[in-house]
């Protein structure tokens, strides 16, 4: 569906009032939009595609500042206008086509200013992501640079094989493979793809040459060569000795052997190596480059007249802005292009070797920035207590009695001495409560009285010298728990499974200081249903809490975005407490406004309980059969069971998310 639509006048955002959390620091009116993209870190992150426009808002600009603006918070609006729910997934192809240029242009200037001889050759691993409409856009926008599609099995190959349409686009065929999926890959060359079938493991080759044989087809064959240098980041056991797939030097050189025995080894065209997903360090992809051209010389002057060296995935994509860590990288686009030209020409100009076309897998830098999961907050866990209870008296315990004394005299010369009093107390309620000496209503007080300590004492360190420890401390203490409409390991599962660092960050309401410290929860019942690792931007690191605005329920919505999670995410997702895909809209940027381009639903409940084999009928049938037993004897009334059965069949067929009552 496409229908576009006119950006209104931005509806009202959610003032809060002056902030007078102990986490404040200025007060509502001498906080701008400035500062807010400097907490967040959007504007290192967000690389052009992101940022806060004026009225406080995340806006989407694919095209960096000067292009068309969306504001997400609008948009977000509009969209359950339609009828569309949230949590969304919204996806802009237009970053998708900015990305495909980008790293198209990058080689394209490296391949200039070195003088290259060889080719750039594109190609998307749809295992990144495999949803239909974003594999159509990367082959529509990617036919005029020859973008091509890798398949790591045979259900992805018949996927590429229905969508890839481009003659120049190169197919590149990995994963295992049986004599069906490579009789299939052979058959298509007959309908004028360029299709390289890589052997990954040394048996394969036999069926390919044996398939080729049968179907009187000459095969163009790859080796994946199993380096010994290998990556860095979460990833690193994709290469290196001990590495899934990949041929040893031995078993490349008896399969070049294997091949010339046959009059064959001029279908060895293409050397590929992978050294891991999401590689941080540019040091280590010129490592891996050196000693994979050297395998490409070798080959050549073995009498292997080689066309292409696919040098794999890996390009990085900068998750925080940092430039450090596992989930950010240390070099751009265009360096990763002039290395990757520089060292090709290098190593084969010194043997004397023709310079390959260059082949890479770059999925998750092609993708990753073009969806951003959209959810709603649904309720607070507050832990600050502005306010004491009541005054502890001398007929209470002695340790109620302490607690109020360091409430009375907590001034910021006397911090640490309270601090450390404080932290002894929680131990001391803890044992005291076990051993009875404290009774229930009495360990509520000094729970109370803890928080409200706390809360007062953070007000004071924060604007006492050198009690940086104490702030950090009493922060992670105090920090709310906002409970949040989406599943973690439905929509960003590598958050949970890998310790992978997203974006995250309220939509709107940016002129207004987010004063709250929290982590998010989502609506499963697993204890690691949360996102409580975020971007610090003022060291690098990683940080326990998101800055956020504070929440009460009642209020107008509050909209939170996790960014970058077009890479893998919804493809690994499960159904954890069976909560299924969300809503999901592909939205482009037009000059007059945007349009929808696609509207994908989210699973019902019925759909996602098939997963798990259970049929719709049967179990409305065996609830309906509950309800007469119960009718029989008097438990239920026949109204009473009409509205059950009515509740039952409308959850069958609604959203597996939490949804407004209309």
């Amino acid at each position: 569906m496409s229908l576009e639509t006119n950006t209104p006048n931005p509806p009202s955002v959610n003032k809060s009032a002056p902030a007078t959390h102990a986490f404040a620091k200025t007060t509502a009116n001498q906080w701008t939009v400035e500062d807010s993209a400097k907490i967040y870190g959007i504007n290192n992150w967000g690389n052009g595609y992101f940022r806060i426009n004026n009225d406080g808002n995340v806006a989407v600009t694919p095209k960096g500042a000067k292009g068309n603006s969306l504001d997400l918070y609008e948009l977000t609006q509009e969209l359950q206008d339609r009828g569309i729910r949230v949590p969304i997934m919204i996806r802009f192809p237009d970053i998708i086509n900015e990305r495909v240029h980008l790293l198209h242009r990058c080689f394209q200037k490296a391949i200039a200013d070195h003088s290259y001889a060889g080719q750039y050759r594109g190609v998307y691993p749809i295992k990144v992501n495999q949803q239909r409409h974003l594999v159509q856009e990367l082959v529509k926008f990617g036919r005029d640079v020859n973008l091509g599609l890798e398949c790591g099995s045979k259900p992805e190959l018949l996927v590429v094989l229905s969508l890839m349409n481009s003659p120049e686009g190169v197919i590149i065929c990995n994963g295992f493979k049986d004599v069906e999926y490579i009789e299939t890959a052979l058959l298509a060359q007959k309908i004028g793809r360029e299709i390289i079938i890589v052997v990954d493991r040394k048996d394969e080759l036999k069926l390919i040459v044996d398939a080729g044989k049968k179907l009187n087809i000459k095969p163009k064959i790859g080796f994946r060569a199993k380096l010994n240098t290998q990556g860095a980041g979460k990833w690193v056991d994709s290469a290196g000795a001990r590495s899934k797939f990949g041929l040893t030097a031995m078993e490349i050189v008896e399969g070049v052997e294997y091949l010339r025995k046959l009059n064959m080894l001029d279908c060895l065209e293409l050397l590929h190596y992978h050294i891991g997903s999401q590689v941080p360090s540019i040091q280590s992809i010129k490592s891996s480059l050196r000693e994979a051209a050297r395998f490409y010389t070798e080959l050549y002057n073995l009498g292997a007249k080689m066309k292409y060296i696919d040098v794999g995935g890996g390009l990085g994509v900068d998750y925080d802005g940092s430039g450090m860590g596992d989930s950010s990288v240390n070099y751009s686009e265009q360096e990763y292009a002039n290395d990757v030209v520089s060292t090709l020409q290098v190593l084969c100009d010194e043997k004397g070797v023709p310079h390959p076309n260059i082949v890479t897998e770059s999925g998750r830098a092609l993708v990753a920035h073009h969806s951003v999961l959209v959810f709603n907050v649904m309720g607070v866990n507050n832990l600050f207590q502005q306010d004491p209870p009541a005054t502890a008296t001398k007929k209470d315990p002695a340790l109620m009695q302490e607690m109020q004394y360091v409430f009375d005299k907590l001034t910021s010369e006397n911090l640490n001495e309270c601090f450390n009093d404080l932290m002894q107390t929680k131990t001391e309620t803890l044992n005291q409560f076990t051993y009875g000496v404290l009774n229930l209503t009495q360990r509520a007080w000094c729970e109370s009285m803890f928080f409200a300590i706390a809360t007062k004492m953070l007000a004071l360190a924060q604007v006492t010298p050198d009690c940086d420890d104490i702030v950090a401390e009493l922060r992670e203490k105090l920090c709310d728990t906002y409970f949040c409409n989406f599943s973690v390991f439905q929509s960003v599962p590598d958050s949970w499974a890998v310790g992978q660092l997203f974006p995250v960050m309220p939509i709107h309401n940016h002129k207004n200081e987010p004063c709250h410290e929290a982590t998010l929860a989502d609506l499963t019942c697993d204890s690691d249903g949360k996102i409580e690792k975020f971007i610090d931007t003022e060291t690098g690191e990683v940080k326990k809490t998101l800055r956020i605005h504070p929440f009460k329920e009642g209020d107008a919505p509050y909209f939170l975005g996790v960014f970058l999670t077009g890479a893998y995410q919804e493809i690994l997702g499960d159904l954890h407490n069976l909560f299924g895909d969300t809503d999901a809209v592909h939205i482009s940027i037009t000059e007059s406004g945007y349009t929808v381009d696609h509207y994908v639903p989210g699973d019902t409940v019925t759909e996602v309980l098939t997963y798990v084999q259970f049929g719709r009928a049967e179990m409305v049938d065996n609830v309906r059969q509950f309800t007469e037993e119960s009718i029989a004897s008097g438990n239920i009334t026949k109204q009473e069971a009409k509205n059950l059965i009515r509740h039952y069949e409308e959850g069958l067929s609604g959203y597996t998310y939490l949804e407004e009552m209309e």
